[in-house]
């Protein structure tokens, strides 16, 4: 596997622990790291993106033992965990190693843990939408480069499509009457809901077609230079109508590239 990894010095002690308890954990089976350390954009306000694999049925014991440890080993100043229906095979947690996470003078330091069951679903990896992972612990080789099945998401790309055409009218619709009544929260609302994602989608769909449905994150890596400034444009401000115009517009231009 060709890795494209960044410089994760400042969490060498987790990547030191993620590997221990690797080797003393008999059902923790796999350990890498994926998000933007291995798919590009990392940069020091970026969290580690930590994927732990574990014995089948094992995984939510095998969280909270790993949650545990964490906050015994390192000095955690919180923690959020995600509702435990968030994940049918496994849990997830955000560990905030600094004080503020907020604040961005300093390097950021929060972990992104996420424990799911050994699965061909958590151990194959498209390396076009999550690049190729970083492999921290995995003795079997059961980490695999693979696909994700191409027919499946042709079928949601075109379905994006169709919908964003078949609700374009209706969406303009909704956005200039909340603005003809004033009622500006409600335009900004609908202005992002159907007009902003629906052109991103498409734009995802013409250019980075394996993540078609990565939403507004990424932008600057993932489609051609300068549409992300292009796309900030269009956010939300005081010239409301004259964006959203422009961002149905846009919508126009691809739906008709895309022969829709």
């Amino acid at each position: 596997m060709t890795e494209r990894l960044a410089d994760l010095g400042r969490y060498d002690d987790w990547l030191a622990w993620l590997r221990k308890q690797g080797e003393t954990d008999p059902d923790v089976r796999v350990v890498f790291v994926s998000g933007s350390a291995v798919t590009g954009g990392y940069d020091d306000h970026s969290d580690l993106d930590v994927e732990v694999l574990a014995t089948p049925g094992e995984a939510v014991a095998t969280y909270r033992r790993l949650l545990d440890a964490a906050l015994d080993d390192f000095e955690v100043h919180q923690v959020w965990e995600l509702p435990e229906e968030t994940w049918p095979d496994g849990r997830q947690a955000f560990l905030n190693l600094t004080a503020d996470a907020a604040d961005m003078s300093l390097p950021t330091r929060i972990v992104d843990l996420h424990v799911s069951d050994l699965a061909d679903e958590h151990r194959c990896v498209d390396e076009r939408r999550h690049g190729v992972p970083h492999v921290v612990h995995d003795p079997d080789g059961l980490v695999e480069l693979r696909h994700d099945d191409e027919a499946t998401m042709e079928r949601a790309r075109l379905d994006a499509v169709r919908q964003t055409a078949a609700r374009r009218p209706t969406a303009e619709w909704l956005v200039n009457r909340a603005l003809a009544r004033g009622d500006e929260v409600e335009a900004v609302a609908f202005h992002l809901a159907y007009g902003v994602n629906p052109l991103v989608r498409l734009l995802r769909i013409k250019h980075c077609p394996a993540r078609h449905d990565f939403g507004l994150r990424y932008l600057r890596t993932d489609l051609p230079v300068g549409y992300a400034e292009r796309v900030a444009a269009l956010m939300p401000g005081p010239d409301l109508a004259d964006r959203a115009r422009a961002t149905f517009a846009w919508q126009d231009e691809l739906l008709a590239e895309l022969g829709r």
